[in-house]
């Protein structure tokens, strides 16, 4: 939950592409990150993959508009609309971007290459046709914002009474990672363009993921119990829907932003 999500950065600095904000050779490094390479099958009109630049700008030749993202879990299909085919090969990669102004959706394929020692990662998206319909299950900003602060306090409570919100080295080399990730920063959370509200959603929510990776990555801590082990389970589960609902809020903005004005 903490990392960001491949399919958060496409959007986002797809649409600042969009936007006319910032170049193309700057979007496709963006996009692309630590990875070594993207690239996009299945783009209409093109024969085999091609890069990112390539891709996005036949994209918005096919009158695509804006870049929508899809995080979706078992039971929770969050951000996507449709058919089936699509839903499941999201649900497999855990994360889609969903194009408005043309019915096509991409999917992530994470690959790993090279000898031991020296991996890399490169990345295929799947250009695939999706269902023009409202998106499932995502919230406004306004909403994400206050469903965060609820959870995050509820949680915390109950991760504090079971001992394991956030205690030993491990914890604590998380959390100083983070913060030196924050203040010196480390990336920028959102690409030029969208609202300060925006921002500040997708970095609770961020802030909201490491509480769950730390209480995950603890070990059992004070939860001896089997019972006790449940209560995480069930104060967790939640808070990290809570938290995936307010990212594709935050990615989503600018695309909402727009489409308000219209």
């Amino acid at each position: 939950m903490l990392s960001e999500p491949r399919s958060g950065r496409l959007a986002a600095w797809g649409n600042a592409l969009l936007a006319g904000l910032v170049s193309p050779d700057h979007v496709a490094l963006a996009i692309v990150g630590e990875d070594a390479v993207h690239r996009v099958e299945g783009v209409p009109g093109e024969a085999g993959p091609v890069g990112l630049t390539l891709a996005l700008g036949r994209l918005r030749a096919l009158g695509v508009t804006g870049f929508r993202v899809a995080l979706p879990a078992p039971g929770h299909p969050l951000g996507l609309s449709g058919p089936p085919e699509f839903n499941a090969r999201a649900l497999e990669a855990e994360e889609a971007v969903v194009c408005s102004g043309a019915a096509l959706g991409l999917v992530p394929e994470v690959y790993e290459a090279g000898p031991a020692g020296d991996v890399h990662v490169e990345v295929v998206w799947h250009c695939l046709p999706v269902r023009e319909a409202p998106p499932a299950d995502v919230p406004s900003l306004g909403e994400a914002e206050r469903e965060l602060a609820e959870a995050l306090r509820d949680a915390t409570a109950v991760l504090s009474r079971l001992d394991v919100a956030g205690s030993g080295p491990v914890a604590e080399a998380a959390i100083d990672a983070y913060r030196a990730r924050v203040e010196g920063g480390g990336g920028e959370v959102l690409a030029p363009g969208y609202p300060p509200r925006a921002v500040r959603v997708l970095e609770l929510a961020q802030r909201v993921g490491l509480l769950i990776s730390v209480a995950y990555g603890t070990g059992h801590g004070g939860a001896v119990s089997a019972s006790e082990m449940a209560g995480r389970g069930e104060a967790l589960r939640p808070v990290e829907r809570v938290a995936r609902r307010a990212q594709v809020a935050a990615y989503n903005a600018w695309v909402e932003e727009r489409e308000r004005g219209r």
